[in-house]
């Protein structure tokens, strides 16, 4: 790990993960370069280049104070990967059920345990995002003081979970309270700048900046060889 990852996760900030876009794309560049000319690698081929093209603007960023950027455009590359194409409504299918899909998937093909390292080494930070009530759809529902209670079961849920080792029902829990954050941004439900979001903003975009080269990595090292759906646009 260089000094830039050391800092970033001693402050929490946003900045690089471990694993660079450059280290990335040096890691793919021979498979790519296999699956040059291969009508049925093309999709990847471009899921990938579309990925790693948010992922290194998210590294152009010189400082963390952009949150909203940071995490926009990590969930953008996030998309690259799992975003399917609904042929027979001819648009784009659900979020929530592609979403599902590829944690499953990523989660069967992580045979070196990428993902549950991520998990286990920042547990903390996995542990403050389901402490926080506002990231849930259950308390947005009914917003109250018993509902946000009641909406933190997953946080004790959560240390059964990593006892067993049930990192995919983690994972899916954890972007699923990201997804709600980006769903408030984009959808217009959030200020641009504004206070009250700054620590869940943080938080959040921290997070998926260390999930992103696991998802990466695993596809590159294990999924090479997997349909991963018609892409969309």
């Amino acid at each position: 790990m260089d000094s830039n990852s050391r800092t970033s996760e001693r402050n929490g900030s946003t900045g690089p993960s471990t694993w660079t876009v450059r280290d990335l794309r040096r890691r793919w560049k021979p498979h790519k370069q296999a699956l040059a000319g291969d009508p049925d690698a093309e999709p990847l081929l471009i899921r990938l280049h579309r990925c790693c093209s948010w992922l290194q603007r998210v590294e152009e960023l010189a400082d963390g104070k952009n949150l909203e950027a940071h995490l926009i455009y990590r969930w953008i590359a996030l998309n690259s990967l799992y975003g399917q194409w609904d042929e027979a409504k001819r648009e784009p299918a659900g979020d929530r059920q592609t979403m599902s899909a590829f944690i499953d998937r990523v989660s069967q093909l992580d045979r070196e345990g990428r993902i549950g390292e991520v998990l286990t080494r920042h547990r903390r930070l996995v542990m403050s995002i389901f402490e926080d009530e506002y990231l849930t759809r259950y308390y947005w529902q009914d917003p109250s003081i018993e509902r946000a209670r009641r909406s933190q079961k997953t946080y004790f849920n959560s240390r059964t979970w990593y006892l067993e080792q049930r990192y995919n029902r983690l994972l899916f829990e954890v972007i699923d309270r990201v997804y709600l954050l980006r769903c408030q941004l984009v959808h217009g439900a959030a200020t641009h700048g504004g206070q009250l979001n700054r620590t869940a903003l943080r938080r959040c975009a921290t997070m998926l900046g260390h999930l992103m080269p696991a998802f990466v990595l695993v596809i590159i090292d294990h999924g090479r060889a997997e349909d991963w759906g018609p892409l969309c646009y």
